[in-house]
C-alpha cells in the first residue's frame, strides 16, 4: 500500500562546460586549484560514524607531482578493518529495513550537491589527481 504520493524529478543532463581559455568556468576551476594546492590536509578514516586518527600518517601527493604534498592521511592496521567491516554490517542492516522513500531522498540530495555547490571543488580534485595543467 503506498503511504503518499512522490514526486521523482525528471532526468536531465546537466549544461555541458567547455572550460575553454578565458571562460568563467576555467577561470573557476583554476581558482578552485591554487586554493586546494595551497591546503595540506589531515584526513582521517571514519569508521561508522566515528573520526579515526592513528597518528600514523602518510602523504597525499598527486599522482604528476609526488614533490607536491596535498596533506596527509591516517593508516589503519587490522583492528581497524574489523572495525570498518563490523561497521558496514551494522549499516546493512539499517540501510535495507530504511523505506525506498528516504533511501531515494539520499541520493538526490547527493546528486544536487554533486551539480550545485561543489562541482567546482569536485572538478579542481580531479584535475589535481590528473595533470599540472587546468
Amino acid at each position: 500500500m503506498l503511504k503518499g504520493f512522490f514526486n521523482v524529478p525528471t532526468p536531465h543532463n546537466e549544461p555541458v562546460k567547455s572550460y575553454a581559455p578565458g571562460s568563467p568556468e576555467r577561470k573557476e576551476l583554476q581558482a578552485k586549484l591554487k586554493e586546494l594546492r595551497a591546503q595540506e590536509v589531515d584526513v582521517p578514516m571514519y569508521i561508522g560514524a566515528e573520526e579515526v586518527r592513528t597518528g600514523k600518517k602518510k602523504p597525499l601527493s598527486p599522482p604528476h607531482d609526488h614533490q607536491h604534498i596535498l596533506g596527509y592521511f591516517h593508516e589503519g592496521d587490522a583492528s581497524h578493518v574489523e572495525q570498518a567491516i563490523n561497521a558496514a554490517m551494522g549499516a546493512k542492516y539499517a540501510w535495507e529495513h530504511m523505506e525506498w522513500e528516504q533511501r531515494a531522498a539520499i541520493f538526490l540530495k547527493a546528486a544536487d550537491l554533486l551539480a550545485g555547490p561543489y562541482r567546482s571543488k569536485i572538478n579542481a580534485a580531479t584535475m589535481l589527481g590528473q595533470s599540472k595543467n587546468a
